[in-house]
């Protein structure tokens, strides 16, 4: 298994096991230990965002290696994986300032559906590291955009 993959893999998983704690927290109303929590998740999920950055910026990325006649399906798979994430990732950041800006009414609004995209996400992203790594040998490791398209 290599090593970054792996690494930030686990990672992001941790954030998401983070949220779901957070959200048992928040309904016990357990509102310290929710935010702690949270920060938690928030920390981890820019831990993968950074190794997957560095290695993204100074590795490349592994392009699919899998059977020709199911490429397609996972390049649709992984552009969606790629705008949950994005998506995730701001709406995070967006129920974060909330919190900490004591905007509570807000951060309860977006925050369960900001953790049932990151849910989403997590398993996706779990997903396309098994594609990647465990179930197919990986491609040729290359620049994001080439990885992505396969040339």
């Amino acid at each position: 298994m290599p090593l970054l993959p792996t690494l930030s893999t686990i990672f992001i998983v941790l954030s998401a096991i983070l949220v779901a704690i957070g959200w048992v927290l928040i309904a016990r109303n357990k509102r310290k230990a929710h935010k702690s929590v949270m920060i938690a998740a928030a920390v981890s999920a820019l831990i993968f965002f950074i190794i997957y950055m560095s290695r993204t910026i100074f590795v490349g990325n592994t392009s699919f290696g899998g059977p020709d006649d199911i490429k397609i399906y996972y390049t649709i798979f992984l552009i969606f994986h790629i705008i949950l994430a994005t998506v995730g990732a701001v709406f995070g950041i967006v129920t974060l300032t909330f919190g900490f800006k004591r905007r509570i009414a807000k951060h309860r609004k977006i925050g369960p559906v900001t953790s049932i995209i990151w849910f989403f996400t997590a398993v996706t992203g779990v997903a396309v590291y098994l594609l990647l790594y465990i179930i197919y040998d990986g491609g040729t490791t290359t620049s994001m955009i080439k990885a992505i398209l396969g040339t």
